[in-house]
């Protein structure tokens, strides 16, 4: 019988999902489109408006410790752990913005001890770095040089800033100058200084530097030395900003307290309170207030006039939540804060007052976009919204992340929430602890999420109308949820299924630490505001319809079949219980797996048979199937008939933490044979697709660097899902027709290549066919046609290998295509019947060829194949060798056999028994 060859299923990453940001400094270019964060060693470049990765800076290993990009996005500069600091130029792709391109400057050894701070002058030519050392350097970023030294402070430099001081400034340095200055001899050169002083741009640089010891320096570069010494900070400065419109500078601390400075006479104009620990301070252009960040998560506005808080009372925000840094560049409408959960926030100002004294109170600036840096460990995920346009992350934390799915949008703002592919959209705040797992409807718009805080939340998914709300609230479990679950297809009236936003899930399952199943009725709408538990806060609640005692270890997952009729429970005791939804009675129980079970799936409705073991026959549709994954490493398909093991799939070298059927083969893929699959993930960072009915793997997935917890599917399009404990979310798009489509085409095409080549062959045209031989990788038939030119005879006069034709082809031969051809001979070269053809190609080669282009194929596995040929090469050439020497014992003994004649004997030769004739030498 012949066996037909199995569809071969092919997945490629489509999208990802990934950090960029984990901690650190974090840059803005000065127009706001290119954002610079730390990753852990390396830099991240993005594109702020499309959320597109431009380019990625690779350190030395080290975690990153400072890094900013000059207003002109010029130059990159990174500082790492290791004392080295990295100067990169950035140049944009040839395809536009699409990508930018860092090269390597220069690498240098700043200072001591690591660097701490950095900061870049307006003009993005001056950089400035701050040490753990307490010394600070001024640097040409163009020339790679040191331009000034201070020193002074006696702690870590915390914060840098330039900034260029005011005419009015210089004219009273100038007046100073001239009175110091006695060297002068008349009016004329006094007023020269005045003028040099008061005209040169150069002399108006100033660097204000703060440190851990509460003192803050303001250093005159063109004079190289500290011009004033602001000592009224107790604690470390984080923050130094200088506006000219006010002519002061602002310094922030973690002494709870910000200071306004006359940047005339250096004295403080105004100590505002703030009554937390300021992480972060500075003005905002063109209002000229005031802003501070620090350990309650909220930024706050101040009227440096006046001191007062301009923005209203804001409560503070939760663990984590602290804002470790902001960045401003003026002209941009938005703030961007950076929180200690490594989330970007940006802030909208266009709302700030013109002149802050004008108002008493302004609401808090707005949120106009979330962008989460990394997502931590992701646990679960789930596609919501009917086109399934969101995706729900749940990430290790209280909160749930919305997701945007949509393409980019190359035309939106910077400001702009939801515009592009990974955008943050909203987060579903209400757990008191981490989220464990979640489940969506068959609709998208009823999200059920399960945390350690003992409750199960119903969220409400309005995309259109950009609305998530809160919906319920189902308290009774004594311990954490590890599963719960919605129904899969709607029940009730007809309207349920055209308006699913007015018609909640009938029901929700959840499963718990403490072995109990409960089943809880979901109300057909919230308690109206008038009623008493709303005016408390409260949220709707409900009673259990019953609660079962399922298992005797932690329940890990809940699944609901096709018509809502049953469902399953799995355990760690390593065991599935199948259960019937509306009585909560066991309907059966799956024994077999030797440790417990994390996942569970019910298989879709109208799923073909699968053929079991000789005795038990074809696995009836009607009862259905039932999918697993246990900690045992194995994946198994059970049947419902009879509750026996179907299938065992063998693969994972760790725990199958996630199983899901994959979408039923369409009627023409039914007729190209394609095969029921099903799909898992592994704490061995694998997805697997598993063909059913033979139990074989039909593809690996490999993109995590951590185990996998979370594995979907998006119905529509057959795209799998998966995240894992490495942050990274990744998308795998089904390629398997196309890889089909190209196997065949490319399938016909060798085919005819492989006729074209006897063709060549045949007619003698050699160019095509060495080259065809060489592409099909032919290496009989190239050596037969080497063979057949090396034979000749006569060989064609002039030429090296026999035949002037081949000669020009070998001597126009690519690099790839003489490297190929290299390698052929190599091979041949090791077998004494086709050694002489080897040699005899080799030689063709050497001499058609200067040694500068054979040198230049060096790194492309030419040492290898130059080490092949020489040491075989000299094998044979001491072979041949000892056949020269042999020859010569040859030569003598025929030499010396003409030499001898023969003896005639008498007689018939009696007397030597016959051989007269003969002589014996």
């Amino acid at each position: 019988m012949v066996s037909r060859n199995p569809v071969v299923s092919t997945f490629e990453p489509e999208r990802v999902i990934q950090p960029l940001y984990t901690g650190g400094d974090v840059a803005l270019q000065r127009s706001g489109h290119i954002l610079v964060t730390c990753l852990g060693e390396e830099a991240v470049l993005t594109d702020l408006n499309t959320g597109r990765t431009l380019a990625r800076a690779e350190g030395d290993g080290e975690v990153l410790t400072a890094l900013t990009i000059t207003p002109s996005a010029s130059h990159l500069i990174l500082c790492s752990r290791s004392l080295s600091m990295y100067i990169y130029s950035l140049q944009p792709s040839e395809d536009g913005l699409s990508t930018v391109v860092p090269n390597l400057q220069r690498t240098l050894k700043p200072h001591s001890t690591p660097v701490v701070t950095v900061a870049v002058d307006s003009t993005g030519t001056l950089l400035g770095t701050g040490s753990a050392d307490g010394v600070i350097k001024v640097w040409d970023i163009r020339g790679g040089f040191v331009t000034h030294t201070f020193r002074g402070h006696n702690g870590v430099i915390s914060a840098l800033h330039f900034f260029e001081a005011s005419r009015e400034n210089d004219k009273l340095a100038g007046q100073k100058e001239k009175k110091k200055a006695r060297r002068s001899t008349n009016a004329e050169d006094d007023a020269m200084i005045g003028v040099e002083l008061t005209e040169n741009p150069a002399t108006r640089f100033r660097l204000a530097s703060g440190s851990e010891d509460g003192k803050i320096r303001i250093w005159h570069l063109s004079k190289r030395k500290a011009i004033a010494t602001l000592d009224s900070h107790l604690s470390v400065i984080r923050g130094l900003d200088f506006s000219k419109h006010l002519n002061a500078l602002v310094s922030g601390s973690r002494d709870k307290t910000i200071i306004i400075w006359d940047a005339q006479t250096w004295k403080p104009n105004r100590v505002i309170p703030v009554l937390e620990r300021v992480e972060t301070a500075g003005f905002v252009e063109p209002s000229h207030c005031v802003y501070t960040g620090g350990e309650s998560g909220k930024l706050r506005i101040w009227s440096p006039q006046t001191g007062r808080q301009l923005t209203g009372e804001q409560p503070a925000g939760g663990e984590g939540n602290e804002i470790t840094h902001v960045v401003y560049n003026p002209g941009l409408d938005f703030i961007m804060s950076i929180h200690a959960d490594q989330s970007l926030v940006l802030h909208s100002i266009s709302a700030l007052p013109v002149d802050s004294n004008s108002v008493d109170t302004i609401e808090p600036l707005p949120v106009t976009r979330r962008i989460s840096g990394t997502h931590d460990e992701i646990i679960d995920l789930a596609y919501v919204t009917p086109d399934r346009s969101l995706l729900a992350l749940a990430t290790n934390s209280e909160d749930i992340r919305l997701v945007s799915l949509a393409t980019e949008n190359p035309n939106a703002s910077s400001g702009e929430a939801g515009s592009y592919f990974g955008a943050d959209v909203a987060l579903l705040q209400g757990h008191d602890d981490i989220i464990i797992c979640v489940d969506v409807d068959w609709s998208g718009c009823w999200l059920a999420t399960g945390a350690k805080d003992n409750t199960a939340r119903l969220w409400k998914i309005d995309h259109a109308e950009n609305a998530y709300e809160h919906y319920a609230t189902y308290t009774g479990h004594a311990e954490s949820l590890g599963a719960l679950a919605l129904p899969q297809q709607p029940l009730g009236p007809k309207p349920s299924s055209s308006s699913p936003l007015d018609y909640p899930p009938p029901f929700l399952l959840t499963g718990s630490q403490d072995k109990t199943i409960k089943r809880w009725e979901i109300a057909k709408s919230p308690i109206s505001a008038s009623s008493s538990a709303t005016k408390k806060g409260a949220h709707p609640t409900s009673r259990a319809l019953y609660t079962r005692k399922a298992h005797d270890k932690d329940i890990n997952a809940i699944s609901i079949n096709h018509n809502n009729t049953l469902f399953a429970s799995a355990s760690q005791d390593r065991t599935v219980k199948i259960w019937s939804v509306q009585e909560g009675e066991v309907q059966g129980i799956l024994r077999g797996h030797r440790r417990g079970v994390w996942s569970v799936k019910f298989a879709p409705k109208d799923t073909p048979p699968i053929s079991g073991d000789s005795s038990t026959g074809p696995a009836s549709s009607r009862h259905g199937l039932v999918l697993t994954g246990s900690g045992d490493q194995t994946v198994k398909i059970w049947s419902l008939a009879d509750y026996s093991c179907l299938r065992t799939l063998e693969g994972h070298t760790n725990s199958v933490l996630k199983v899901l059927w994959m979408p039923l083969p369409s009627p023409s893929e039914q007729s190209s044979k394609r095969p029921l699959q099903v799909a898992s993930a592994g704490g061995d960072g694998l997805v697997k697709v598993w063909d059913a009915g033979t139990g074989e793997p039909a593809c690996t997935l490999d993109n995590h660097t951590d185990r996998i917890w979370a594995l979907t599917l998006d119905p529509t399009t057959g795209t799998l899902v998966s995240g894992g404990g490495d942050s990274v979310v990744t998308f795998w798009k089904d390629t398997t027709s196309h890889t089909m489509a190209a196997k065949a085409a490319a399938s016909t095409a060798r085919v005819e290549q492989e006729q074209q080549l006897a063709n060549h062959t045949h007619a003698g045209n050699y160019r095509e066919a060495i080259i065809l031989a060489l592409t099909l990788d032919h290496p009989a038939r190239l050596l037969a046609l080497f063979q057949g030119v090396v034979g000749r005879s006569p060989p064609e006069e002039g030429s090296l290998s026999g035949l002037r034709a081949v000669d020009e082809v070998l001597m126009n031969l690519s690099d790839e295509q003489l490297l190929e051809l290299l390698r052929r001979v190599r091979d041949w070269n090791t077998n004494a019947r086709t050694a002489a053809v080897a040699q005899r190609i080799l030689n063709v080669v050497v001499r058609s060829y200067p040694a500068e282009r054979l040198v230049g194929l060096r790194g492309r596995g030419w040492k290898e194949v130059v080490d092949g040929l020489r040491a075989y090469t000299e094998r044979h050439f001491k072979r041949m060798a000892e056949l020269v020497d042999e020859s010569y014992l040859v030569e003598y003994t025929l030499r010396e056999m003409e030499e001898v004649g023969f003896v005639e004997g008498d007689g018939d030769g009696a007397g030597n028994g016959g051989f007269g004739e003969m002589v014996l030498v």
